[in-house]
């Protein structure tokens, strides 16, 4: 009963383990006919046509044999199964898709980095180029007006009608405004709106009568007076010097706003302005404070002067101011020159300071040159300061000088004196320390220290590699480097 109990005991659980593992060859009566075959391969008798005679005895008589048929099964369960073979090629399947997708989203990721480091390089390329051509039509601009200036008294010396002819073109600066404004902006507005938009610069009631005499008048003044002083001075010195001269309004500013407005006390700029009182003193020296030499830096200083207090007045009164309010103020200026101060020049016309005489005589093609490049000046300053940095703006004017002194030197063949070369140049000098920041200083520390971290850590990054080639050789020669005490 023993040996027939342990066959139908394996068969059953064979049985069971197929039946729970829900193997897809598996019937009732399996594991029973699976033993009937083995017995009927055991009870071959000898000598007959038996392929598997030796195998089924080995399984017979081996121990393990109830072992191994009942491990088959599971063994062909989980190569066969059709759930085994569906879960594994869909791991096969989802890790290629992972692949794939990682791969697509690595080159995605590196063709977008690359797009991006192009545009940033290529919108850093243009603001460069728009920098550069600001800077340069301020400089060409103003070169230009000072020599149309200079071309003009060839045959028109009316210093102060040249400069009532410019100021009144100051009309304009609102309308070109404005038209940008129509050709740029997304939501439009009327003119009136806009005019009242921008009126806000004078207060909260915007421009009314008495604002307009009351603010308006100091500063028409004050423009006028720059110009005039500016155009008096070209008719003694050379533009070089005049221009020169001009760039001290820089230091002006700057001891004004110290006094007036109490602004940061820095060494720098008391440097700079020293420097421009010097070059000033060396420029009226050049030709032994006499004749029209001394006049003429008279003149030169006093326009710088008339200049800077405008400036500081503009930020005392009026503050800051963005393109529009800038745009409206400059045309109010003009609006006041055409109607109040029309009356000098005919005052100096009949009084024979000013005459000329035929009216056809009067060279209105220079006088529109002059007028033209001085508006051009004045909206690349107030564009330059809004869309860039003031600082080139003070680039751009300061470059004036070298340009004029080309065309001084190239067209009416001037030689200057070593006096006068000194003056100019202590005075640029001074005029570029004048656009060092506030914080200048402590810029100039952090990029000090910057550069000594940098230097410290090359220098240990060179030690460290130094060290790891001498024990890597050590270690190829078969010997070991030892550091002394």
């Amino acid at each position: 009963m023993d040996g027939k109990a342990a066959p139908n005991g394996v068969a059953t659980i064979e049985d069971r383990i197929l039946r729970i593992t829900g193997y897809y060859g598996y019937y009732p009566g399996y594991s029973s006919q699976k033993s009937a075959s083995r017995s009927s391969v055991i009870q071959c008798k000898p000598g007959g046509n038996c392929p598997s005679r030796h195998r089924g005895m080995t399984r017979q008589l081996s121990p393990l044999s109830v072992a191994e048929d009942s491990a088959a099964p599971i063994l062909e369960l989980q190569n066969r199964s059709p759930s085994g073979i569906c879960r594994h090629s869909r791991v096969e399947r989802q890790s290629r898709s992972e692949e794939g997708t990682q791969t697509h989203t690595e080159s995605s990721s590196q063709e977008a980095e690359g797009q991006t480091r192009c545009q940033s390089c290529a919108s850093t390329f243009l603001k460069l180029i728009w920098r550069f051509l600001i800077i340069l039509s301020v400089s060409s601009s103003w070169v230009g007006t000072t020599q149309f200036v200079k071309i003009t008294y060839e045959t028109f010396d009316c210093p102060f009608f040249m400069t009532w002819f410019s100021t009144n073109w100051n009309i304009m600066v609102f309308p070109i405004y404005y038209s940008g404004h129509l050709a740029t902006a997304q939501e439009k507005q009327s003119p009136i709106k806009k005019f009242r938009e921008c009126s806000r610069i004078f207060g909260e009631d915007g421009l009314t009568l008495k604002i307009f005499l009351k603010r308006t008048a100091p500063f028409s003044i004050l423009w006028t007076l720059t110009n005039y002083l500016y155009l008096l001075a070209l008719k003694k010195l050379t533009a070089t010097d005049v221009s020169a001269l001009f760039c001290c309004n820089k230091a002006f500013v700057f001891l004004l706003s110290w006094i007036v407005l109490k602004d940061r006390f820095m060494g720098a700029r008391i440097v700079a302005a020293i420097m421009a009182i010097t070059g000033i003193v060396m420029m009226a020296y050049a030709d032994g404070f006499q004749g029209d030499s001394i006049i003429g830096v008279a003149y030169a200083v006093g326009s710088a002067s008339t200049s800077a207090l405008y400036k500081v007045l503009f930020k005392m009164f009026l503050g800051s101011a963005n393109f529009g309010e800038a745009a409206h103020f400059v045309s109010t200026l003009g609006f006041f020159n055409l109607i109040f101060i029309s009356v000098t020049p005919i005052i100096l016309y009949f009084t024979k300071v000013e005459y000329w005489s035929p009216f056809s005589a009067v060279p209105w093609g220079y006088l529109c040159g002059v007028a033209g490049l001085w508006l051009a000046f004045n909206i690349l300053v107030n564009v330059g300061v809004v869309l860039t940095y003031p600082i080139l703006i003070s680039i751009g004017t300061v470059l004036s000088v070298p340009g004029n002194a080309a065309v001084d030197l190239l067209k009416h063949k001037m030689i200057f004196s070593v006096v006068r070369l000194g003056a100019t140049i202590i005075i640029c000098i001074g005029f570029l320390l004048m656009l060092l920041p506030e914080e200048w200083d402590e810029i100039t520390l952090r990029f000090i220290n910057s550069l000594k971290e940098k230097k410290s850590e090359d220098h240990a990054d060179d030690i460290t590699d130094s060290s790891v080639h001498t024990r890597s050789r050590s270690r190829a020669n078969g010997t070991v480097s030892i550091p002394l005490a």
